[in-house]
């Protein structure tokens, strides 16, 4: 069951300033909707809001709704809380004052809000957060999103269109025990319970007598499958012993593997014994053999030692004997060398000789100074000139450096200019002009086919060097001529129509001589004193054709600009004969009446441009172009003088080149006569130092008696070595002779060994067959071991073996034979018995389990059944009494309002049983005599009679809501007179009740002499420029004498 709401707390009497708990004391908004500021103070009792259609009444009834929580949906017109700040501003903000349980507890709520859906809230200047604000909001029973306490005029049909069940609903929220639509709710729920139940309940008690039905057709098959069960289940525990009688045979075959391998390993242990002891000679021998080895081989040793050293003194005699050979060539040599050196000596001193005589007879060379001279003259003459045509054709070449990159400069501004112009075609295409850049390409291919100048899209042929006059013009000019091209011709007008068809952009023919009737632009004194200062066909360029056809078709000779000043001044502009203004802020249009002669204005305001995002100055561009093609001139003019200063200086490197070869021929032939003479100079020099050198060669007798000596010493040496032979190779025949003696003895001692192995082996043969014998014997009973492990694993996998199941083990036959015989036997048996549904036994079990549960269920949903109508009683109990009560009082007041307008009405309370939810109050009312009472609906009553029978609606609920105010927008709307007047006199009665809340009706008019009282406040809304004056004087709030004594 839901939880009980917390009692509404009931509003106090009025206090001596005639307000009650929660009432709206004042609202002040600032840059919200169309306000820039607004304060009021409204009347305790009701408050006519006057004014006419735009003023900015339902923007009170959204700041209502606004500063008190209300979310932006519930006022039909935007979703976000940014759309509700005024146009052009970033920011604004509501501060509703509510008034406490006393005059001086007063509770301001502020709400500050953005163009980014933001919200600040402050309670009494203090920040708090929204659900703090709510909590406030909640203790005055203040619910703006309650059809009945707050309709603002975008919901009024939404009021209308409400059926009686959401009337109850809504009614029930606004008046009467805060309880009842608690107890509604839970009602409902619990009617939806009740009928959940008893569904339930129903079908589970259907589904019970089922179940029991079917258990008792089946119970004679049950019993039968039952006796079949038991003859299975005997075959089972059978099936359970035979493994373990499989065991008993596995473990009789275990234990005699067991016995077979302990006689193997006997007789593995005598074999054993015998190898033991047939192995020890071979060993004693072994080592034997092994010291006669090791003496073989240190005597081997000795000899490898002997022979080596043998052969190292043989080596050191050879060489001896070679160097003793050595020396009696080099004395032979000697003899020979001897000989040469005189027949060297003799033929030096004829070179020399004939090299002095060469020398002497070598004529003297003089150099021809002059002539190297006058060449050298020659050669600085022509490189002085051929520098200076070098300089010349540098400076050209640097100037040409600065022309080419002023080109570049100029070619790259160009570029970017036409780069402007494709920003200006995706702008076009962006805003429509789907394939504007398509037209604009096919027109740039096909140009040299037009026989006059093209313009086009017009935007990129106009250059706006402001940006305001670019807005200016844009919103002036219509979208199509900024997407049009304007030919000059008409043979291009319809060659441009046929081909540029299918791109959807307008052509226009532009034939001339429209411009001359023109009236010349001049402004006034008068004019520019009210900061008019240009003509709107004065603020671009563009080709001239250009520039006519948008005047012409966009009127823009007749459209002035003007400042800041002028918008204030705007009013007196139109007395000088101006129709159309553009100003900073707003677009002024003045038209006169064909009839009467009257001016009326309108005023738009300015948007930011979106197509002249970027311009190109057409000027700019054609000089660009001019500049372009001088500098192009220039740069062929300096290549050209360039190319002739070289040919120049080419000329006359040439020529000097040849004078360089000349004197260059000239400086080689003296150079080559130098060095005649001086090789010739050097090789006498070289000729007697050779001589001189021969003869300093050594003596030959004493390097031959050096010879000889040395060749006496190696002999020595040598026959030292042969002593030295002689005694080793005795030492070897000695060591050679005991090697022997030793070798043959470890002989014999190997033959004994191999005798003794072979008998060993005879026996190591019956060992190897005894071992293998045993491992297979290993093999077997480990074999028989595994089979018995896995024979028990198997066996108790089926059945551990237990006390009871032994004891039923001992009656079933003892052998693997007789058990098998005796369990086909009970298979037999059981198949015997004849069962056509197999799930039987299940199915009936499944079915018992199902009754049983069911059972349960049903007793707990009947208890559940009888808490539940114990409940719904009770809180019927409560509820309906209370609800008929209340809606018999609300059918009281409002029959009687209806009786007092001569017509009837009355409310009913639409109940059905248990069906809570679909209570309803349903309104019947008759506006004619001889008519009967109808719902009031769509189909049955006019506009204007519903917007009566909702507002005496509202009016019956006035002395039983606990709301501290409630807002009605423009129900009056669509009334007769009649019916508008006694409706307003019901208002009037209601207000001056004593307990009825603040009540806010929003009207663009009233009927004249219509009847007040004290209870009425008329809050007046009006707008204009000349409004400022009079909304000062009336920013008080006092009375219209008052007002009338201020202003004189």
């Amino acid at each position: 069951m839901a939880h009980r709401a917390a009692k509404r707390p009931k509003l106090n009497k009025r206090g001596e300033d005639d307000y009650l708990p929660g009432n709206i004391v004042e609202i002040e908004i600032h840059n919200f909707m169309t306000y820039d500021h607004l304060r009021c103070k409204p009347g305790p009792r009701l408050n006519l809001v006057i004014g006419p259609n735009g003023s900015g009444k339902s923007s009170l009834v959204c700041a209502i709704a606004l500063g008190l929580a209300g979310e932006p949906h519930i006022l039909g017109r935007a979703s976000s809380i940014g759309a509700f700040v005024k146009r052009g501003e970033e920011s604004g903000y509501i501060k509703i004052t509510l008034r406490g349980y006393s005059a001086a507890e007063l509770y301001v709520i502020t709400r500050k809000i953005d163009i980014h859906n933001k919200s600040e809230w402050s309670l009494n200047g203090a920040v708090k957060s929204r659900r703090e604000v709510i909590e406030i909001i909640k203790k005055f029973n203040i619910q703006v999103n309650n059809l009945t306490q707050f309709l603002p005029q975008d919901r009024v049909c939404e009021f209308a269109k409400l059926n009686p069940i959401q009337l109850l609903e809504e009614t029930e929220k606004a008046v009467g025990n805060p309880e009842l639509p608690v107890q509604h709710q839970a009602l409902i729920e619990k009617s939806f319970d009740l009928k959940r139940l008893e569904l339930t309940v129903k079908q589970n008690g259907d589904t019970l007598n089922q179940l029991k039905a079917l258990n008792a057709e089946q119970e004679r098959d049950v019993e039968r499958v039952r006796q079949r069960d038991n003859l299975l289940t005997k075959v089972e525990k059978m099936k359970k012993k035979l493994p373990w009688l499989k065991y008993d045979m596995k473990k009789v075959e275990y234990k005699a593997s067991q016995k077979q391998e302990a006689e193997a390993k006997r007789k593995l242990d005598e074999a054993a014994k015998i190898l033991n002891d047939l192995s020890q000679p071979i060993e004693d021998q072994k080592k034997v053999k092994t010291k006669q080895d090791s003496a073989c081989k240190k005597l081997s040793n000795q000899i490898s030692e002997n022979a080596k050293e043998r052969m190292e003194v043989l080596e050191r005699e050879s060489h001896m004997g070679v160097q003793v050979q050595a020396k009696y060539v080099e004395m032979e040599d000697l003899r020979k060398q001897e000989e040469t050196r005189q027949i060297r000596i003799m033929k030096a001193k004829e070179d020399l000789f004939a090299a002095e005589v060469e020398l002497a007879n070598l004529p003297t060379f003089e150099p021809p100074k002059n002539e190297i001279e006058r060449l050298n003259t020659q050669i600085r003459d022509l490189d002085l000139n051929s520098n200076q045509l070098a300089l010349q054709r540098r400076e050209n070449e640097n100037i040409l450096h600065q022309k080419r990159v002023a080109l570049n400069q100029c070619l790259d501004r160009l570029k970017d200019m036409e780069s402007k112009n494709t920003k200006l075609l995706q702008a076009l295409c962006n805003s429509g002009a789907d394939r504007i850049l398509d037209a604009y390409n096919w027109l740039q291919e096909h140009r040299n086919e037009l026989k006059k100048d093209v313009y086009g899209p017009v935007l990129i042929e106009v250059n706006v060097q402001n940006r305001m006059h670019a807005a200016f013009l844009e919103q002036h000019v219509p979208f199509y001529i900024w997407k049009s091209f304007i030919t000059q011709d008409t043979g291009d007008r319809d060659y441009l129509v046929r081909n540029l068809r299918s791109f959807d952009v307008p052509i226009l023919n532009y034939v001339g001589g429209n411009s001359s009737d023109r009236a010349p632009f001049q402004i006034s004194e008068e004019v520019r004193k009210l900061g008019v200062y240009t003509r709107l066909d004065q603020v671009f360029d563009a080709p001239s054709a250009v520039k006519e056809v948008l005047i012409s078709q966009a009127a823009l000779e007749h459209s002035y600009v003007g400042t800041d000043e002028t918008d204030k001044r705007a009013d007196e502009i139109s007395k000088f004969g101006i129709l159309d203004l553009w100003t900073p802020e707003n677009h002024y249009r003045w038209s006169v009446s064909r009839y009467g002669g009257h001016i009326s204005a309108s005023v738009e305001a300015l948007h930011r441009s979106r197509l002249f995002m970027c311009s190109s100055d057409a000027g700019d561009i054609e000089r660009l172009r001019s500049r372009k093609s001088e500098l192009e001139g220039i740069i062929v003019d300096l290549e050209e003088r360039i190319k002739e200063f070289l040919t120049e200086q080419r000329l006359l490197e040439d020529e000097a080149a040849k004078l360089r070869k000349e004197r260059e021929e000239l400086t080689n032939t003296v150079k080559l006569e130098k060095k005649k003479r001086h090789d010739i100079e050097n090789r006498v020099d070289q000729r007697r130092r050779k001589i001189e050198s021969m003869n300093k060669e050594g003596d030959l007798e004493s390097n031959t008696k050096k010879l000889i000596d040395h060749v006496r010493q190696l002999n020595v040496q040598r026959c030292h070595l042969a002593i030295k032979i002689k005694k080793l190779l005795i030492d070897a025949v000695s060591c050679k002779w005991s090697y022997a003696e030793k070798h043959m003895k470890s002989i014999e001692i190997e033959m004994k060994i191999r005798e003794l192995e072979v008998n060993l082996k005879q026996h190591q043969k019956s060992a190897l067959q005894a071992s293998a014998h045993l491992e297979n014997c290993k093999k077997e009973t480990e074999h028989c071991k595994q089979q018995l492990i896995a024979s028990k694993r198997h066996a108790e996998s089926i059945a551990v073996i237990t006390e009871d199941l032994a004891q039923e083990f001992l009656e079933m036959p003892g052998t693997i034979e007789e058990l098998e015989a005796a369990i086909q036997d009970n298979i037999s048996a059981a198949n015997s018995i004849l069962c056509l549904n197999q799930n039987i036994l299940e199915e009936y079990e499944s079915r018992r389990q199902k009754i049983d549960a069911l059972e349960t269920k049903l007793e707990s949903d009947k208890d559940h059944l009888t808490q539940c109508l114990s409940d719904i009683e009770t809180l019927k109990g409560n509820w309906l009494p209370t609800l008929r009560n209340l809606v018999a009082r609300i059918n009281e007041t409002f029959s009687h309002n209806f009786q007092e307008m001569a017509v009837a009405g009355e409310v009913l309370l639409d109940e059905h049983q248990k069906d809570f939810d679909k209570f309803g109050i349903l309104i019947k009312v008759k506006f004619r005599q001889t008519g009967q009472l109808q719902v009031l609906s769509a189909h049955h009553q006019s506009g204007g009679e519903r917007s009566v029978s909702t507002i005496l609606y509202l009016v019956s609920l006035q002395d039983l809501t606990n709301c501290p105010f409630r807002v009605v927008d423009e129900i009056n709307q669509g009334m007769d007179p009649i019916n508008e007047r006694k409706m307003f006199q019901q208002l009037v009665r209601a207000a001056s009740q004593p307990s009825t809340p603040q009540c806010f009706l929003l009207t663009p008019k009233l009927l004249p002499d219509l009847e007040y009282s004290d209870a009425c406040s008329i809050l007046n809304i009006m707008n204009g420029p000349w409004i400022e004056e009079p909304s000062k004087v009336w920013s008080s709030g006092e009375s219209w004498g008052t007002v009338m004594g201020l202003t004189g």
